[in-house]
């Protein structure tokens, strides 16, 4: 296995788990998220792994599959008002395939972010959890992560 910076040839695999997390976000919330479509799309992707500040990272089996990803954000609030400026790393999307869930590739990818972070200089790495996905919720509870804020809504 290997865990590496995403490349061009691994869009199609990437876009496979990309319709496995979207389908566990529609079956969430029908009300947000579409059935049958991707969070990018492949001119998407490709532009996305250009960009230095949204690191991706894929998880390679030994045949060369991908089967999980981290796609990151970093960042910073320079001359922010009210924030400090630290370097913060966002866990946009985290996904292991469906079929090697439970075997220790998110745990995995999760601690190539980590080092990746400290690399960097970052103070601390953030991520959503959408209300309802509670397999994801206890793997981040499993990692240490705790709330730092909360979003919130009212239907209409």
């Amino acid at each position: 296995m290997t865990i590496r910076h995403a490349e061009e040839k691994d869009i199609p695999g990437i876009l496979g788990l990309l319709t496995q997390v979207l389908t566990v976000h529609h079956e969430i919330r029908p009300d947000l998220f579409k059935g049958n479509t991707t969070k990018y799309n492949e001119r998407e992707l490709r532009a996305l792994l250009s960009l230095e500040d949204r690191p991706v990272f894929v998880y390679e089996d030994d045949s060369g599959k991908v089967r999980g990803y981290g796609f990151c954000v970093i960042q910073t609030h320079p001359a922010d008002n009210i924030l400090t400026d630290i370097k913060t790393l966002y866990i946009d999307d985290l996904c292991v395939d469906e079929s090697f869930r439970g075997t220790g590739v998110g745990k995995a990818i999760y601690s190539h972010i980590v080092g990746f972070a400290k690399e960097i200089g970052c103070h601390n790495i953030t991520l959503n959890v959408w209300e309802g996905n509670d397999r994801a919720k206890a793997f981040y509870d499993s990692l240490g992560f705790t709330p730092y804020k909360y979003g919130m809504e009212v239907l209409l």
